[in-house]
């Protein structure tokens, strides 16, 4: 599709998407774009991402990504810039996701996901205050109800997500502090239907059961659930919204059983 012709909610704005090449970030892409954006898909998986950047056509590019290196973000906003011309809207979504209690997570384990959920998300919001404060804009981070709520299966994940949550209100705050028009949210879904975590149920499963669509009691919903609420921070719609936690949960956490 050409997108680039189209106007929407998302017209004349740049958004870079990290770990956009699958899952909740290639939805991101797609609906981004189908709003009008013109889109930057980073990811490590550079196969994935520039064949979802020839679907989207001449309003995407891809730029392979490593979000926990510095010289990474150096080089990502060095092409955005110098392709698009601006940068309007963050989206930090690339992430890895383990499961281990804290009995069961090593503290090799425990450092990988605090570099890249931890790390890459803090360079991810210095270079997109950078990049943005002359001009405004929004910068989202994808976060997690773990974040909210204890969950005894993703210790370091958890742990990683609630740095994020709180990094989130500190860029709020100082972003607002300075006068610079740029919002900094976080979102936070539970279970998101995705090939990686349809991979952790048994073989033949049929996982379409376990979401929403098929019983309002299941905790899984789809990308586009949640790509929808990171449009909306992402438009003009949202302007009044700051610092924000945006649960995308079904009622999850505020159930009580």
């Amino acid at each position: 599709m050409n997108a680039t012709s189209k106007a929407g909610r998302l017209a004349g704005k740049v958004a870079l998407i990290t770990g956009a090449a699958s899952g909740v970030g290639r939805e991101d892409a797609l609906l981004f774009a189908a709003e009008g954006a013109r889109v930057v898909i980073s990811d490590v998986n550079a196969d994935a991402g520039f064949e979802l950047a020839r679907e989207i056509g001449d309003a995407a590019i891809f730029v392979r990504h490593d979000i926990a290196d510095a010289s990474s973000w150096d080089a990502v906003l060095a092409t955005t810039l110098s392709h698009f011309g601006q940068l309007d809207v963050l989206v930090n979504n690339a992430a890895i996701c383990p499961m281990a209690s804290i009995e069961d997570c090593t503290l090799e384990a425990w450092q990988q996901v605090m570099r890249i959920n931890g790390d890459g998300y803090f360079l991810g919001c210095k270079a997109g205050v950078a990049a943005m404060k002359e001009r405004g804009g929004s910068i989202i981070n994808m976060s997690s109800v773990t974040a909210l709520g204890g969950m005894e299966s993703f210790a370091a994940y958890g742990a990683s997500k609630g740095a994020v949550t709180a990094l989130t209100r500190s860029v709020a705050v100082h972003c607002r502090k300075q006068r610079y028009r740029i919002r900094c949210n976080s979102v936070h879904p539970d279970g998101i239907l995705t090939p990686l975590t349809a991979g952790m149920y048994p073989k033949g499963m049929d996982v379409s059961k376990l979401t929403i669509d098929y019983d309002p009691m299941a905790r899984m919903c789809l990308p586009r659930d949640v790509a929808n609420m990171v449009l909306f921070l992402a438009s003009d719609e949202s302007r009044a919204v700051n610092g924000s936690e945006m649960r995308v949960d079904s009622g999850q956490l505020v159930m009580s059983l």
